[in-house]
């Protein structure tokens, strides 16, 4: 119980530390926002289901990674994460980034809009337009609500489990257990056996075009993972909880080429991007 408490402290202290404005330089781009995300028709009730759900799977994975202290690093995130938010087609969310100390290259995303990234992944990244890709692409499993899909997660009894939204305050063991399975299948998803193919595909998809709509290089994304793909031993957990890496950059080819998209290099933000890594880099 005591554990539970804390990471949910540390959750909360996620939540009000990186509550930082978007970056108000966005650029017009030909491709329109409904061409990028399946717009969310869900209730209140689901959506409330679906932020309490992913608060507390996001105290999981706290449970496991250590919330990065650099409190620099956290706002700059939040700065980049946000504004790629406003592209998303999930208004009704707020979302939180936050930086996670593990040497593991990889990326989170939980329900309700709670994204986490490896140090490990960060430190291997060239300028703030890799950055951008990989947080679009967990933008991305949240847009299209692929664990949502997958457990079931609504507030209504009509839901796979009744009244999902008042889980978290039931005192009946059925009901507990029923909660703690579901979240427990939500993390074999992000640690073990991963989504279906074809989620990380769309995700991958959907995350180049809200980048690219916010205003950065359209191939960053593919650039980065095809750099990061000979690092096996960092790698552990993504190559087996996403599909191989070379069908993923085919894929990304395809999207690049079908959609007209070239390369666009922005030098706007490498500074920032330089001062922010110099400083977690030491």
């Amino acid at each position: 119980m005591k554990k539970t408490l804390l990471y949910t402290g540390l959750v909360t202290a996620m939540l009000t530390g990186c509550t930082t404005t978007t970056d108000s330089q966005i650029r017009d781009t030909r491709l329109r926002s409904d061409q990028i995300y399946t717009r969310s028709t869900a209730s209140t009730e689901d959506v409330e289901a679906e932020i309490q759900f992913g608060r507390e799977l996001s105290a999981r994975i706290l449970a496991r990674y250590k919330l990065s202290d650099d409190q620099r690093l956290q706002k700059y995130l939040n700065i980049v994460g946000k504004t790629l938010g406003k592209n998303s087609g999930r208004p009704e969310l707020t979302y939180y980034f936050a930086a996670i100390e593990s040497d593991d290259i990889n990326a989170y995303a939980a329900p309700g809009g709670y994204v986490f990234v490896t140090t490990g992944a960060i430190a291997q990244m060239n300028d703030e337009a890799e950055l951008a890709g990989v947080l679009a692409h967990e933008i991305a499993h949240i847009t299209e609500k692929h664990i949502v899909k997958a457990i079931g997660i609504k507030g209504s009894d009509s839901s796979a489990i009744s009244g999902f939204s008042k889980l978290l305050g039931a005192s009946n063991d059925p009901t507990r257990i029923a909660f703690s399975q579901a979240i427990d299948k939500a993390l074999d998803y992000l640690f073990e056996n991963g989504l279906q193919a074809e989620d990380e595909y769309q995700s991958d998809a959907t995350g180049t075009l809200i980048a690219t709509q916010t205003g950065y290089d359209p191939d960053a994304l593919r650039r980065y993972l095809s750099r990061i793909k000979s690092q096996r031993k960092q790698l552990d957990v993504v190559n087996k909880t996403h599909p191989p890496f070379n069908k993923r950059l085919f894929e990304l080819n395809q999207l690049l080429t079908i959609e007209g998209l070239t390369p666009e290099p922005d030098l706007r933000f490498n500074e920032r991007f330089k001062t922010t890594m110099n400083k977690v880099r030491g």
